[in-house]
């Protein structure tokens, strides 16, 4: 079952394969519905994250991102996790406050891709890509 949950995507049946990354890109976005509250917007005007859902999302959402990134491509961590809380915050702002939105948005997206590199970093060493050698090689001489 572990090897299961931990291979990479690409070893698995399409079908699985995509309904594991809907299952991940829906619970990324119910992380945020969650945690944020209804028609609130997360960040105030001096960019200081609301109560302790700011947090608990963030951990969330770096949790899913890492595990997208063991075992999958980059780009779909970035995807899946990013993408859905992006939308919601989008529409929660009401475009009152499109550089809070954008700052918001960049920081989760930068999140998720350190995340996922990161997660990158903890899979099994037979038959990688060149470039994920180089980045956790880096990782791992500092």
């Amino acid at each position: 079952m572990t090897e299961k949950l931990l291979s990479p995507l690409r070893t698995r049946p399409w079908p699985e394969r995509w309904l594991i990354r809907m299952l991940g890109a829906g619970g990324a976005t119910a992380a945020y519905v969650v945690c944020v509250p209804s028609g609130s917007v997360p960040v105030s005007v001096a960019g200081e994250v609301s109560g302790g859902g700011g947090v608990v999302l963030a951990v969330i959402l770096v949790c899913l991102a890492g595990y997208f990134g063991h075992r999958d491509d980059l780009a779909w961590p970035l995807l899946l996790v990013a993408v859905g809380p992006a939308v919601l915050m989008y529409v929660s702002f009401e475009s009152e406050q499109p550089l809070a939105w954008a700052f918001a948005t960049l920081v989760i997206a930068a999140g998720a891709l350190i995340a996922a590199t990161v997660g990158r970093c903890f899979r099994p060493r037979g038959g990688e890509d060149s470039a994920d050698g180089l980045v956790c090689a880096a990782a791992h001489r500092s």
